[in-house]
């Protein structure tokens, strides 16, 4: 089956609202002929509204980098999934290895921010990925199998269908070692069988698993090439218009 590519800029925690709505202005250009590949950028919270402002009725959504699972209340510093939707946001990255491994975020919270998420009309793309240490000992289809389980427990088949994966090898990001296009194949593979095992192979087939870690306009083509490859959630790359749109090109 063909899933229409999808290629997402995580920002992180990098720009000013002055350069963040000269980036986003940038691309608004660079990407107005891309008709065939689905498009987002997601700002820090702070600038997620401005920049949705700048893109409105472009070809390029905008996500939040994440989301707490509850509507309203007293949760200083955090921001709610109507909040997000409410400033023009169509996605929101969640499970990212960052707050999983730096800021100790558990599957479990995961699940519940993705039943929020959903729960409000976004489009949730939830990460799942080893650590080095655990590449090496031979068990990242261990681990992806048991964060894809905490993350989609209760989710429905037609949710499911809503969602996007991004897998992301957690010793690949910013690190300048990507994996190589057949290791990105063979994890996305085994997604992809884990899905079809916890749902159908309908929904299998539907679900976009996007490959986030290190990749640029020199490695994308080659890696977006595979058959269970999707798209691409892009770090570093995705701050500056020519590295961006040299991966969005190849899609």
């Amino acid at each position: 089956m063909t899933r229409r590519l999808f290629i997402a800029g995580n920002w992180k925690m990098n720009l000013t609202l002055a350069a963040s709505l000269e980036l986003a202005e940038g691309l608004k250009h660079a990407a107005a002929d891309v008709a065939d590949v689905d498009i987002a950028v997601c700002p820090p919270s702070i600038y997620v509204q401005p920049v949705a402002a700048a893109l409105k009725g472009t070809n390029i959504g905008v996500g939040a980098q994440n989301i707490y699972f509850e509507k309203e209340g007293a949760f200083t510093g955090e921001i709610s999934a109507v909040m997000v939707k409410d400033t023009g946001c169509q996605y929101v990255i969640l499970g990212h290895s960052e707050r999983r491994n730096i800021l100790g975020e558990s599957s479990e919270q995961v699940n519940l921010k993705i039943h929020a998420a959903l729960a409000i009309g976004l489009t949730p793309i939830v990460c799942v990925g080893e650590l080095l240490k655990e590449r090496e000992a031979g068990l990242t289809e261990q681990v992806v199998c048991r964060q894809f389980d905490g993350s989609f427990s209760g989710i429905s088949a037609d949710n499911m269908k809503k969602c996007v994966i991004a897998y992301e090898p957690v010793w690949a990001i910013g690190t300048g070692v990507v994996a190589t296009p057949e290791q990105a194949e063979e994890a996305h593979a085994a997604i992809r069988k884990m899905i079809e095992k916890n749902y159908s192979k309908e929904v299998a087939d539907v679900v976009r698993i996007q490959y986030g870690g290190s990749v640029n306009d020199k490695n994308a083509k080659e890696i977006l090439a595979k058959p269970n490859v999707d798209g691409a959630l892009v770090g570093g790359a995705s701050l500056k218009i020519a590295s961006f749109m040299g991966i969005i090109k190849p899609a």
